[in-house]
């Protein structure tokens, strides 16, 4: 399954993780496993609509894993090891104000994956690759 995701578009943000969502528990996935993998994919999601200019979500649902992958092109993360501060946020004000951008994306995609890699492209986008095993 792939999705584009459109940057600053609120409007349509967490559709391809509702879908993923959907799709897992179709497939009778563990209930556990459905939440890990909603919510990695739901921040990496919101990160894309956030952060960049734009990008894709991809998911590849195996019968012992799942993996999220999460591109975009845009300014890339300047601090990799502050950003996974929790509570450490580059959301713009408004961003903010309208409830998102607290910090916490990276700190939960971690804490929700079994691995998890980024690649970061200074100044040309990021790579976030998650695995959840079933």
């Amino acid at each position: 399954m792939e999705f584009d995701v459109k940057a600053r578009d609120f409007s349509s943000a967490g559709e391809s993780s509702s879908t993923f969502r959907k799709t897992l528990l179709m497939l009778s996935v563990p209930s556990d496993i459905v939440r890990r993998a909603s919510i990695a994919a739901y921040e990496a999601e919101m990160n894309i609509v956030i952060h960049s200019y734009g990008g894709k979500m991809h998911f590849e649902i195996y019968s012992d894993k799942i993996v999220i992958i999460a591109e975009d092109t845009g300014p890339g993360i300047k601090d990799l090891e502050l950003a996974m501060t929790e509570g450490y946020s580059t959301a713009p004000k408004e961003v903010i104000e309208m409830g998102f951008g607290a910090g916490m994306g990276l700190p939960n995609m971690k804490r929700n994956a079994d691995v998890m890699d980024i690649v970061n492209h200074d100044e040309n986008g990021t790579k976030i690759v998650m695995t959840i095993n079933i």
